[in-house]
Parts: structure tokens; sequence; C-alpha cells
């Protein structure tokens, strides 16, 4: 078994990016479209921000409300809201980032200190993957049959 050692070994390359000027309305399918949870926002290559499940999930009517008039109905109100509100204005700036060669363990545990989901992976200023819980876990996993393995093979 190759024991992964560096966030390059377990990180997603391929990830899915937005813009601050999409929409709302494009966040949510780009999320429910692609089952994920986080998503970076770029400039070009390089990371401006990131946007979250959670992120849209702590977004509140009262605090979109001023921006917008407000329809007859809620459905044309959610509407006008997620065609109007952009990824600029609720995305987190700045996010916690990685590069390709940091520690698995570091990263594990800027995960764990700062409770966060995913953290960015970048070199040389570019966005070059995305590394998640779930990924750390899928390592434990591993690691946890490895140790199960060793154990039955001594005994």
């Amino acid at each position: 078994m190759n024991t992964p050692h560096v966030v390059a070994d377990i990180m997603t390359r391929e990830v899915a990016v937005l813009h601050e000027e999409d929409n709302l309305e494009h966040v949510l399918q780009r999320m429910d479209g692609l089952h994920v949870k986080h998503v970076p926002v770029v400039d070009g290559a390089r990371l401006v921000g990131l946007i979250t499940h959670q992120d849209m999930m702590r977004l509140t009517v009262s605090e979109l409300l001023l921006d917008i008039p407000v329809p007859s109905t809620r459905e044309q109100y959610l509407e006008e809201l997620e065609e109007n509100t952009f990824v600029a204005r609720v995305m987190t700036r700045d996010p916690i980032t990685v590069t390709p060669q940091t520690s698995i363990a570091e990263a594990a545990a800027m995960l764990s200190q700062a409770k966060v989901g995913c953290l960015p992976v970048v070199e040389n200023d570019a966005l070059v993957g995305i590394v998640t819980e779930t990924d750390l876990l899928g390592v434990l996993l591993q690691l946890l049959k490895a140790e199960r393995e060793v154990d039955a093979a001594r005994n």
C-alpha cells in the first residue's frame, strides 16, 4: 500500500470554480449538479475566495432584503434574490490555503483548528486543487484498514 503523505497525493485536481460575478442561482445549480459543498472563486487562475454550502445556508432573507424590491409572492422573491445576489457578496475572501507539498497531517490540523470543510490548494498564486475533510477521512480509513491487516497477520 502506498501511504499518502502530502496534499498532492489526495487532492482533487479538476476543481469546479465560480467567479465573483456569478449569481446565487448559478451557484446553487453548480453545487447541486456537481454534488459539492465547497467551490473556489477565481479570477483567471488566481484564487480570490471560497463559497460553501454553509455560506449559502447562512444567508438570510433579512440580510439581503434591502437589495431588491420585494415581489408579491415568496417564490418571486426567492427567484429575484438568487438572480440579483452575486458571489462577491457572500463568498469568504482570502480562505485558508495549502500547497501541494503541505503534509496531510498539517492539512488535517488546519481543517480541525479552523473548523472548515476544505482547503484550496494553491501553487504560484494559482488554484491547482482542493482537499476536503472527505479526502482526509479517506486517508484515515486507508490507514486503519492497513493497521487491521497488520494486526491480523500478527495473530
